[in-house]
Formats: C-alpha cells, structure tokens, sequence
C-alpha cells in the first residue's frame, strides 16, 4: 500500500503524516485540530490548523445523556469553522501537551460526525499529532483566520441503526454483533445500570486494531487483516458495532466500512447506555457472548 497517497475509499479515508505535510499549503483544505482542550490547541498544533472541540458534538436528549445534536445545532459550527461539501477536511488529535489527555478517539469521532452530517471528503491523520511531533514535523501557535461557509447540515442515514431496527435485526442468522468496549467492561465492570453486555454480541475491543503506543496509529494492512480473518468476519455477513455510548464503536466501525469496505456495516449509535436504559432489556456477563 502505497501511504504517500489517501488510503480507503468512500467519505472517510486515512491519510499519512507523510502526504500532510506535503499538501500542508494548499488553499483548498482545511485541516482540524480536535485535541481535547482549547489549551492543548493553544499550545501547540500543526500549522494552518482550526480548532473544534468534540464536545460540540453530543448532548442530552430526552432520555438519553449523549445523543447526537441536531442537525440545526451543528450546522453554525460547521459553518462558522468555513467547513463545506467538496472541500478537504483533515482531522487530528493527540495525547495533549498542556492537559495530558486524549485516548486517540477524538478524531474519529469527529471524522464520522462530519460524514454523519454529510461532509464528504474526510481525511483521518493516521497517527495523529503525536507521530507528526516524534517526525519532528513543524508546529504552530498561529491562529488561522476561519471563513464561513454556507454549509447545510443534512442527516446522513445509511450507516446508523436505530433502536427500534436494532432490536428487529440484531439475532438474525447473518448478523455479527460486536462490542467494542475493554473486555473488562464487556464482561460485567462498567458504570451502567445493568452490567456485561447485549446478548450475542461477541467482544473486539477497539484498540485490537491501532498500535499499542499511539491509538491514533492503525496497525499494518497485514496485521489487521490477520485480526480480522482469525475472528471470522466475512463480508457476507451485517456486522453491527456497538460500544458504551456509540463513540469507541465508531474507529472500528468506519475502518471496517471506508478502509475495508465492507458492503453492510452499521453502528448502533445508542449502544449499551441507549439499551440499559430499557429496564426489561436483557444482558449477560463473563467472557461468553450469550
């Protein structure tokens, strides 16, 4: 694989620090700096880079803590950051300079919001803000001047599951479910109502695929590949990933649909905080999928 190019295919692709660095100064790119706070930002990104924080993302909806905002919420965020269809966006994050934070998820959270609310080329920087500093590649303290765009937000309905459409589908013979959550959590130790996890789901964690020292790095071609052909996920089955609140789900899930192309892959957004949060339904724990 050649990575001095965009590898994957579809809305969402992966590019190298390399090929960053390369088309750092095209005027036709935005490149965003996700890192989990203002300050870490601040501090120290990569040049020409805007800011936009992943807690703009997700609030409190009816009976739900982490749902999703609107599309009318999001849509002068987007806008106010000069965001729009067509254009190049480059996410990145990184384990934070001033804060010490960050767990790698930041960027491809905000890459599948940004498809979610139909942007349409989307760039993942594989291996994030830490592998461009170990290269000694350049940072800035410059604030970039935004210009605002006249983007529409517009809900993107393909790759989502929906409550009522998970429970219709998730036992049928062709399905996988998956867990993405630590195997500690999936087995019984998590902060939910209910312990373990949905019945028949088998556990991947999401990390199984990115490098043990930086998760924002994916693994090898080759290596995940093994991964995947030793768990037994073939492309006839529809594989449904799932996580806790929808956002560890969300890196395997759009490597499996826009860097393996898989033909029927979906996330349950609402995951287990969405399914706990129906006392009747069920859940099992230890290492055992039901």
């Amino acid at each position: 694989m050649n990575q001095i190019e965009p590898y994957g295919s579809g809305k969402i692709k992966w590019v190298s620090t390399e090929w960053l660095n390369v088309h750092l100064n095209e005027e036709e790119m935005i490149i965003v700096d996700v890192q989990p706070n203002i300050h870490d930002y601040i501090a120290e990104h990569i040049p020409g880079a805007i800011y936009i924080p992943e807690g703009v993302l997700r609030s409190h909806r009816g009976h739900l803590p982490c749902e999703f905002v609107a599309e009318e919420a999001i849509e002068p965020v987007f806008r106010q950051a000069g965001l729009k269809k067509g254009i190049p966006i480059v996410v990145y994050t990184g384990t934070s300079v001033f804060k010490g934070w960050g767990d790698g998820l930041e960027q491809t959270m905000m890459a599948y919001s940004m498809v979610r609310f139909d942007l349409d080329t989307v760039y993942v920087l594989d291996g994030g803000l830490d592998k461009w500093k170990a290269e000694g590649k350049s940072l800035s303290q410059e604030f970039p001047t935004a210009m605002e765009s006249d983007f529409n937000a517009v809900m993107e309905p393909d790759f989502r599951i929906d409550y009522e459409t998970f429970k219709a589908v998730k036992d049928k013979s062709n399905v996988i479910l998956v867990d993405a959550r630590p195997p500690e959590v999936y087995r019984g130790k998590g902060p939910w109502r209910k312990p373990g996890h949905i019945p028949g789901a088998i556990n991947i964690p999401w990390p199984s695929f990115m490098d043990t020292r930086n998760r924002s790095l994916l693994k090898p071609h080759e290596e995940i590949l093994r991964i995947i052909e030793k768990i037994g996920i073939g492309r006839d089955n529809m594989v449904i990933w799932y996580c806790g609140t929808g956002r560890e789900a969300i890196n395997p899930f759009i490597l499996f649909k826009w860097y393996f192309d898989y033909p029927d892959v979906k996330i349950y957004e609402g995951s287990f905080t969405e399914w706990t949060a129906y006392p009747g339904n069920p859940t099992v724990t230890g290492p055992d999928p039901r």
